[in-house]
């Protein structure tokens, strides 16, 4: 990971054993981390049923915001690719906050991840729309 992508808020790719070494803690029993990505001093994880945001706060931080997003609420999912000069790869999650899916006052929210121009975003972006879309069948029927 180099420090200018980590600076302009880029994620690079990180290796399941560190981020088992460093975020294991935040596991529920028989969860197992699939993939995860790091910003500097941030991360976040695919797990088998959630993602795991780690936001560490303040000049030291010490104090860090653990949150997570499960699979089974992502709806929604775009992408785009990084152009030429400056412009960086992101992924967009759109996913449901209400604890009832199928509640007539459904509640959504939005997470954007960017990456460096370097990183191949498809292999995410599909993984993540293959969620949504079994998610939307499942909600739908």
């Amino acid at each position: 990971m180099s420090l200018f992508g980590g600076i302009l808020g880029n994620y690079s790719e990180v290796s399941v054993q560190e981020l088992q070494n460093q975020y294991g803690a935040y596991l529920m029993p028989d969860e197992h981390i699939h993939m995860g990505f790091k910003l500097v001093r941030d991360a976040f994880i695919f797990t088998d049923d959630r993602l795991i945001l780690i936001d560490h706060q303040g000049v030291t931080g010490r104090k860090t915001r653990v949150a997570s997003i499960h699979l089974n609420s992502i709806y929604e999912v775009s992408m785009e690719t990084a152009g030429t000069g400056f412009d960086d790869s992101e992924i967009v999650i759109h996913y449901i906050t209400s604890p009832y899916h199928r509640a007539n006052n459904v509640q959504t929210a939005s997470y954007k991840f960017e990456f460096g121009k370097k990183m191949n975003v498809q292999p995410i972006y599909v993984t993540l729309m293959t969620i949504a879309s079994q998610n939307s069948k499942r909600l739908n029927s």
